[in-house]
């Protein structure tokens, strides 16, 4: 099985076990289907529209697909009946992946996937009066890669250009919260081999043949490689997230699933505790989540009010 259907098959099946009242719910219909926010045909978005007490601005969740930048698609994000159903709207996002970053001669590759998952949540912060949206409450969700977006966005510093004249960059690329389920933190090759000793992956976001010429290259590349990490911007200043991985962490072990190793999370997790940020880390084996489901983090983040 490809890694990314294995991915989406494990969230498809924590969200069934945990949401058994909504199974029968049939899949909404996007109010609004492939709306462009660039030029690139990869550059369209989904926006569900929830029903709100006297038709009031909702929260909204702005998703993310994984597929390890290679591959993924907009449809059917996660979440999608319990937002709607609790009064959070919903955006998700295609975006250039990285063949169509290199077809572009964009470098790192990589950038393109990040900086259009910014540019489509400032045009939907631009939408934000037609579509009913509450634009400082945006919750990010996303699995594996599209996490690593999402948690991007998290924790970078606002993009927004206020005296630009495009209307659209003016707007904030912040978030209110974050859930991300198995996502890389890293991008530094050679903290990733720390924390997970046989990882292979991270060298395609820089076009690079190999794990050890991306290694090779690494203190070339640092400079490039740090404003594109999430470990590597956090501060203390940044919205709190959810960390979900199905696997046990042992920092320094190899992994079974290298790409979506728990040891991400943790990782990442020394890096929040030391600067300060609110987390949950959810992984197998762990206790005293405060949210053991992981939808009523949105619900208290998001705070939306019943339809």
């Amino acid at each position: 099985m490809h890694p990314s259907v294995a991915l989406r098959t494990l969230i498809l099946a924590w969200l069934f076990a945990h949401a058994s009242s909504h199974a029968q719910t049939p899949i909404p219909v996007p109010t609004e289907t492939n709306i462009s926010y660039g030029p690139h045909s990869a550059q369209v978005l989904d926006f569900y529209r929830a029903k709100t007490q006297d038709d009031q601005p909702a929260p909204l969740m702005f998703f993310v697909h994984g597929g390890g930048w290679m591959n993924g698609d907009k449809a059917n994000p996660d979440f999608l009946n319990q937002c709607l159903e609790s009064g959070i709207s919903i955006v998700s996002i295609n975006y250039r992946l990285i063949p169509d970053a290199i077809a572009q001669k964009v470098h790192p590759p990589v950038k393109a996937c990040l900086d259009d998952t910014a540019r489509a949540l400032q045009f939907v912060r631009s939408k934000a009066a037609e579509w009913h949206i509450d634009k400082t409450r945006i919750g990010g969700c996303g699995g594996s890669a599209g996490g690593f977006n999402v948690l991007w966005l998290a924790f970078h510093p606002d993009q927004a250009q206020p005296q630009s004249p495009d209307p659209i960059a003016r707007e904030s690329t912040r978030l209110s919260c974050v859930i991300a389920f198995v996502p890389q933190t890293s991008l530094d090759p050679v903290q990733m081999r720390q924390w997970i000793p046989n990882n292979d992956y991270g060298h395609h976001a820089f076009s690079l043949p190999s794990m050890q010429s991306f290694i090779d290259q690494r203190d070339q590349l640092l400079p490039q490689i740090e404003p594109l990490s999430p470990y590597h911007l956090a501060t203390s200043d940044d919205p709190p997230v959810y960390l979900f991985y199905d696997s046990i962490p042992a920092l320094g072990q190899p992994a079974k699933d290298p790409p979506h190793s728990a040891n991400f999370g943790l990782g990442l997790v020394e890096k929040l505790k030391q600067v300060g940020i609110e987390y949950q880390f959810n992984h197998t084996g762990a206790k005293d989540i405060k949210h053991p489901n992981i939808f009523d983090f949105f619900l208290e983040h998001l705070n939306p009010a019943k339809p």
